[in-house]
């Protein structure tokens, strides 16, 4: 005789698809937009988090409550046709389109690939000192990392929930999880507190695990006070005829007659309070992606973890019985994207990478135009996906599928030619992967900039000798500064000698430049040593402003600090105002500071080139040398990332330097020649016209 269980009930909660459309929303606005719209927006993958850890633990206490067990081959299968099939797809698809771009698009394209058929994209990543935030060359599945965390979950919680159920009640359950996440938190404040990579801490399962083991905490807390098995309303059993041959076997929980749910729960002060809970989470959550990221506790995990209690309360709202807010969450158009939100977050990343790699933007940001045309691309492929992939694949399991596509090729010529199309298109796809993988280059053009700087310069560091860093003392005479006015001639001749009918500049050499700088200069330094020989160079990777009081101090105590100290530190941050004050104050009255300002894809730029000419302003003997004006006009002079200049930027970069560079000299001469005119017109009594 075969058994017939009775169906499990429905696993739809009100209130999660509108959770995760505002998740998706999130997420697609922090990257499809300028950050400052939503500098924070990242923490819509901790509202998933949360989302996921409740739904899953949920859905299996239900079933270990219908049936006594939890088939884990069943689980894993059903949670196979809802997350591989559109997998599958986006990283085919995007793959074959990377290798038609080719470039810094196909950059570790291998191991991507490798970490998303295996789920552990996040440690691939980590394994790779790969940054999430602020990486010179974005990956193509970058977001991959997140779904990974969440099938390792996937595939660990089944094994490990077992064990919670030997434990009394659903409130030390809960504490139990509630624990596990706060060590989680603390393990990711512990890391970024002593200094460590923030990638490591946002990407590691282990120290990003507290959102998912709050949504199972809440999964236990509610399942004791929502739905105890002694409260659920009794009803008649329905009378089943099963069909010859079978019995109906009924789940345990139904073989008694229990009580009515507390009156409470559904009261009307319960949907006010329940409600108003809801409306306070949403705004919490609003609240949390509205604040910029900072690389601190405070922010890993102070506001992930904000957002993950915000959404857990937003849950509670949601599927309280009788409340009104999971209704009124899912609002058609939000249950639209939410059902869609998982093919959203899959495409919008590597379609944002791709189309920034074959549409190259001029400033400092992706224009506006770029994000919207990625967002409604991103639409379009969800929902073909959701549509003629996730859905059949889900419904009818992945052989049925197969079966139904080789019924398609032994249906009339419509459906043979519709088979032959989907077979067509996937062997192309496959095989564009393919090529993908084989041709992703080793490292990226930013990186050979920058190793090839770096290799100049290790060359002429070897040279003690060299030109490349001479001694200050091997400055003529005639090159050194002219005095302050304190002495009434500045150039030694008579104070009653007629001056110089035009200001006399003198030509400015390398050996009388000190550079510091960061990947930018140092990508540049080939360029640098040509158009101006002898210039002294001190650049390294992902070097700030905090870092350039310090090398200057070097240099002058070493008496090594020259008449023109070029500082290009504006890449990797925002400046510091009393760096820039304590650099002016170095180079004294005696030298004279040239900040080069920034050009780069990053949010902090504009704020930074500000920063830098307002302090330029204000600082007498300090000017700014303008690369963004330099090479924003010629953006195919920089690498794939938009920051480090190739080799023909790299020329424009030590033109501007040297440029920079004379027009201090000149403004020098021209002041020490409005002196001297001063001067002789003072004694003499002879105004004599200015020359400009």
């Amino acid at each position: 005789m075969t058994s017939l269980a009775l169906a499990p009930p429905s696993s739809r909660y009100a209130g999660l698809d509108g959770l995760r459309a505002v998740a998706v929303a999130l997420v697609l606005v922090y990257h499809l937009f300028p950050p400052a719209l939503l500098p924070g927006g990242f923490v819509g993958v901790d509202v998933f988090f949360v989302i996921s850890g409740f739904l899953i633990t949920s859905l299996l206490l239900r079933e270990h409550e219908s049936t006594g067990r939890i088939r884990l081959g069943a689980f894993w299968v059903r949670r196979a046709r809802r997350l591989l099939p559109a997998m599958a797809l986006v990283v085919t698809v995007c793959s074959s389109i990377a290798w038609l771009i080719g470039g810094d698009v196909l950059l570790r394209l291998g191991e991507q690939v490798l970490g998303a058929a295996t789920f552990s994209y996040n440690w691939v990543s980590i394994s790779g000192d790969v940054g999430y935030f602020g990486s010179g060359a974005p990956e193509l599945f970058r977001n991959f990392w997140s779904l990974a965390v969440e099938e390792q979950f996937y595939v660990l919680w089944p094994l490990v929930l077992p064990l919670f159920l030997l434990l009394p009640r659903g409130a030390v359950r809960a504490a139990c999880a509630v624990g596990l996440a706060a060590a989680s938190a603390a393990w990711m404040a512990g890391l970024v507190s002593a200094g460590g990579d923030v990638t490591r801490a946002y990407f590691g399962t282990d120290t990003h695990s507290f959102g998912i083991l709050l949504g199972v905490a809440l999964a236990f807390l509610l399942d004791g006070l929502l739905r105890p098995r002694h409260e659920v309303a009794a009803a008649p059993l329905p009378a089943v005829t099963p069909p010859p041959g079978w019995t109906i076997v009924l789940p345990s929980s139904l073989r008694t007659a229990p009580a009515t749910r507390a009156s409470w729960i559904e009261s009307k002060a319960a949907r006010t309070v329940t409600g108003w809970l809801g409306i306070v989470s949403l705004a919490g959550i609003a609240v949390c992606a509205s604040l910029p990221a900072g690389d601190d506790a405070a922010t890993f995990p102070g506001a992930l973890l904000a957002a993950s209690v915000f959404t857990a309360l937003a849950i509670v709202a949601g599927v309280w019985p009788g409340s009104w807010f999971g209704p009124a969450l899912d609002v058609r158009p939000l249950k639209w994207v939410g059902d869609r939100s998982y093919g959203i977050y899959l495409w919008h990343w590597p379609l944002l990478v791709l189309a920034t790699a074959a549409l190259p933007a001029s400033g400092t940001t992706a224009p506006m135009w770029i994000g919207l045309g990625v967002l409604a691309v991103t639409l379009v492929a969800a929902e073909a996906s959701f549509r003629f992939v996730e859905t059949p694949v889900r419904r009818l399991g992945f052989l049925a599928s197969l079966r139904r596509l080789r019924d398609l090729v032994r249906a009339g010529s419509r459906g043979r030619l519709r088979a032959i199309g989907v077979v067509a298109a996937g062997v192309l796809v496959l095989g564009g992967t393919s090529a993908a993988i084989a041709a992703a280059p080793t490292e990226s053009s930013g990186e050979s900039a920058v190793a090839a700087g770096q290799a100049a310069l290790d060359e002429a560091n070897r040279r003690p000798t060299s030109t490349a860093t001479p001694t200050p003392t091997a400055t003529a005479a005639s090159e050194t500064p002219a005095p302050v006015v304190a002495d009434p001639s500045p150039t030694g001749k008579p104070l009653t000698t007629k001056p110089s009918p035009v200001p006399q500049p003198t030509p400015v050499v390398g050996g009388e430049i000190s550079a510091v700088g960061d990947s930018v200069m140092l990508a540049s330094v080939p360029a640098l040593f040509e158009r101006l020989p002898g210039i002294q160079v001190d650049a390294e990777v992902s070097r700030s402003t905090w870092a350039g009081p310090g090398i200057l101090e070097g240099l002058a105590a070493r008496g090594e600090l020259r008449r023109y100290v070029v500082v290009a530190l504006g890449t990797n941050g925002p400046v510091d105002q009393d760096a820039l004050a304590r650099m002016a104050e170095i180079a004294g009255s005696d030298r004279h500071l040239i900040l080069v300002n920034a050009y780069a894809p990053r949010d902090w730029i504009p704020g930074v080139n500000a920063d830098l000419a307002a302090f330029a302003k204000s600082h007498p003997g300090v000017v700014v040398a303008d690369w963004s004006a330099a090479i924003s006009s010629r953006t195919d002079l920089l690498a794939g990332d938009s920051i480090h200049p190739d080799a023909g930027g790299a020329t424009v970069f030590a033109e501007m330097v040297a440029r920079s560079v004379d027009a201090v000299e000149r403004e020098r001469a021209q002041d020490q020649y409005e002196r001297e005119l001063r001067l002789y017109e003072r004694l003499t009594h002879r105004p004599l016209p200015i020359a400009q």
